[in-house]
């Protein structure tokens, strides 16, 4: 019996010592001595940037790194893989920055370092780490879908999904580095502009992803998921290439806040897990109907991925682009091919009753986040221009997606909403979600054009 038929079977699950949730530590039980000793590592790092850095921090971002410490150490004991990669990740980071300034001084150091040191030139360097984010993110895609006829192949995808993950956020880490050595004015936090936030939303869903598939003891969700973590990559790389997107610039004003530090992430959980309860949402729907011989059921799946397909296209520029026609052509082949293998891919899916639990709580986290993304945008709204709301394109589309999955949550939970109807809506969300995200800066100016396309 492998692991993706486990899901199904609840007394199976039983029998292997694991829950209902696919759990296999059942209880997380009370802290060990790995969580208090992360918890002082988190803690004796975070003294030392006090101590060191304290005077170029305010109140608030200092209160910020405190209650930094405190978040990821719960978090590392409610998911204890999670410590590996921030260990991992600061490691390789901080092996970055002594890279570029071996002197150890923190206001300098040299960037023509990343052209002539090995390590930097093709590793670790925040672009090459984040361009090999980009490449096994490509390969952990191919590897789980290859994972429906392949249980080496998907453990595989997961791998590389993890390898993915620890890159991009090395990267992040050291593009923040590098962005101070270009001078006092220049570094900030990594989440300022659409290349930043592209690397970012890979990485949370990602991450989501992941938690889900250890806890449910299931791989056949990672084709789906990565479908959307793979389109993030090809616009990153478009955006990089064709607007020389990496490069650090000064942040415009506005953005010069500590709000930036809480808004931004919280947003983007948002964004990402509601990213994820599509994918679940188009996997339920393929499981629901994969003994169907009839295509009429798949016309609105198939319409729907199309317009997914088509938004980077309609998003990237007023011109036709060979790029997003050509994305747009591959991802519509993709679909219809997955709709057409739906009976193979169905019997490897976890149960419908799993699928729906994943929906769910996928999209009540991301609306508990972006509730709160919600309330310190009105804050920081109010610190930066003395109102907390303007009905700014960018806050009016925000408002629209609280209210689309506030709706979603309410009917669930009033109402009793299950099956294909909650799948197919969450898969609606997704193009809400994402002319959200991207489509008002294209096509509507405001307050929050920061990234243009």
């Amino acid at each position: 019996m492998t692991s993706d038929t486990l899901t199904s079977d609840p007394m199976a699950l039983w029998s292997l010592g694991v829950n209902t949730s696919g759990d296999k530590r059942g209880r997380r039980g009370k802290p060990d001595w790995t969580d208090i000793g992360f918890f002082l590592l988190l803690a004796v790092g975070g003294a030392y940037v006090l101590m060191q850095y304290g005077s170029f921090m305010s109140y608030y971002e200092k209160m910020i790194l405190v209650g930094a410490v405190v978040v990821f150490s719960w978090l590392g004991w409610l998911w204890r893989p999670i410590r590996v990669l921030m260990v991992a990740s600061g490691l390789t980071a901080l092996l970055a920055i002594w890279l570029y300034s071996p002197t150890g001084s923190f206001m300098q150091g040299d960037l023509t370092r990343a052209d002539t040191d090995f390590l930097l030139k093709y590793l670790i360097s925040s672009q090459s780490a984040i361009l090999w984010m980009c490449a096994l993110f490509f390969l952990a895609t191919i590897c789980y879908w290859v994972g429906f006829v392949s249980d080496t192949a998907a453990w595989l995808g997961t791998v590389l999904t993890w390898g993915a993950v620890y890159a991009g956020l090395t990267g992040l880490l050291v593009r923040w580095r590098e962005g101070h050595l270009l001078g006092p004015d220049i570094g900030h936090i990594p989440v300022s502009n659409l290349y930043e936030v592209f690397v970012l939303l890979a990485l949370i869903m990602s991450l989501f992803y992941l938690y889900y598939e250890r806890r449910y003891a299931t791989r056949a969700l990672g084709g789906f998921a990565m479908l959307v973590v793979s389109s993030l990559i090809v616009f990153l790389l478009w955006y990089s290439f064709t607007r020389d997107a990496y490069q650090i610039a000064p942040l415009v004003p506005a953005l010069k806040s500590w709000w930036m530090k809480l808004h931004v992430p919280a947003n983007f959980i948002g964004y990402g897990t509601f990213s994820l309860a599509a994918m679940t949402g188009f996997a339920y729907l393929i499981k629901a109907h994969g003994n169907t011989r009839s295509w009429k059921p798949m016309i609105p799946l198939f319409v729907l991925g199309a317009v997914l397909c088509a938004e980077p296209f309609v998003f990237s520029s007023r011109e036709l682009s060979p790029v997003w026609m050509a994305y747009f052509g591959i991802g519509s082949i993709a679909v219809g091919g997955i709709l057409a293998m739906r009976a193979p891919i169905a019997a490897r899916l976890p149960s419908l009753e799993v699928l729906d639990d994943i929906m769910y709580r996928a999209i009540a986290v991301g609306f508990a986040f972006f509730t709160v993304a919600t309330i310190l945008g009105a804050l920081w709204a109010a610190d930066a221009w003395g109102t907390y709301w303007q009905w700014d394109p960018k806050e009016t589309w925000a408002l629209i997606v609280w209210l689309n999955y506030a709706a979603w949550l309410h009917m669930r939970l009033m109402k009793g909403l299950r099956g294909s109807m909650a799948a197919y809506w969450a898969l609606a969300g997704l193009v809400v979600t994402s002319f959200a995200f991207l489509g008002v800066n294209m096509f509507l100016s405001g307050l929050h054009s920061y990234g243009h396309l």
